[in-house]
């Protein structure tokens, strides 16, 4: 049950929500929202709530196929880091083009004013 709360708590924060935005999301009370991710033992159709409000879906996975699906979140997970970096340089970029339209003196001198 402690992997399964800490999966919880690791999606949770991976969506960047706090436990009150859970109360929103789920309809539980901060109180009882922590008390379940911490020591709780939730019923199922808790865990369903929360699973929806995670924007996730609960699953039994045979352990010989576990291997596979941790691999392959692994590599979506790090697609989405590229994917992120990528799009992190084109902002780049283009605000360095906008500031030089802005401002096509700029840099012509060499200096960093």
């Amino acid at each position: 049950m402690n992997s399964l709360l800490h999966q919880i708590k690791q999606r949770r924060l991976t969506l960047d929500l706090k436990q009150n935005d859970m109360m929103l999301r789920v309809g539980v009370s901060r109180q009882q929202y922590q008390r379940m991710e911490s020591k709780g033992n939730p019923r199922l159709n808790t865990l369903e709530l929360i699973a929806k409000g995670l924007n996730s879906e609960l699953m039994l996975i045979p352990k010989e196929k576990l291997g596979a699906v941790i691999a392959l979140l692994e590599q979506e997970s790090s697609e989405l880091g590229k994917e992120h970096i990528c799009q992190a340089t084109k902002t780049a970029k283009e605000e360095a083009k906008k500031s030089l339209s802005d401002d096509p003196w700029q840099d012509l001198l060499g200096d960093d004013s």
